[in-house]
């Protein structure tokens, strides 16, 4: 079987990093991924998801303290369902995050606060503790 996602996008806001019980970083962050193209019409249209990402150990602390919101990054891994419930509602819902353990950072030098462009991290072979009971 294949579970593996690659995606380009741009953060929607800052990294939110934490750490479990047991002290592992974890860094939360959304990205959106555009694509354009045109109806039958001819009419051209840009059509946004929105992505989940969850980064562990290392490459939490990489993405904790090299992206913003608006990097453009390169993301790959996996995807994995999670539950939760919803502090609002007490309701049960399901949500679908993007383990990453491949980035790449994609903004220019110009555009991200002097960190260097193109850093690559990841190749990532770590334990993501997603899977047993400390994951969030």
């Amino acid at each position: 079987m294949l579970n593996k996602i690659m995606l380009i996008g741009n953060l929607g806001k800052d990294p939110q990093t934490s750490y479990t019980p047991d002290g592992v970083a974890f860094t939360r962050f959304s990205l959106a991924v555009s694509r354009n193209y045109k109806t039958n019409s001819g009419e051209k249209r840009e059509e946004t998801e929105w992505f989940n990402v969850v980064a562990w150990r290392q490459l939490a602390e990489v993405c904790a303290n090299y992206l913003h919101k608006g990097s453009k990054v390169y993301i790959e891994r996996r995807l994995t369902q999670r539950k939760y419930t919803d502090p609002k509602t007490g309701q049960e819902r399901v949500t679908v995050d993007v383990i990453a353990s491949d980035m790449e950072m994609l903004t220019p030098k110009s555009t991200s606060g002097g960190a260097s462009p193109y850093i690559l991290a990841g190749n990532v072979d770590e334990f993501a503790p997603e899977d047993s009971e400390e994951f969030p």
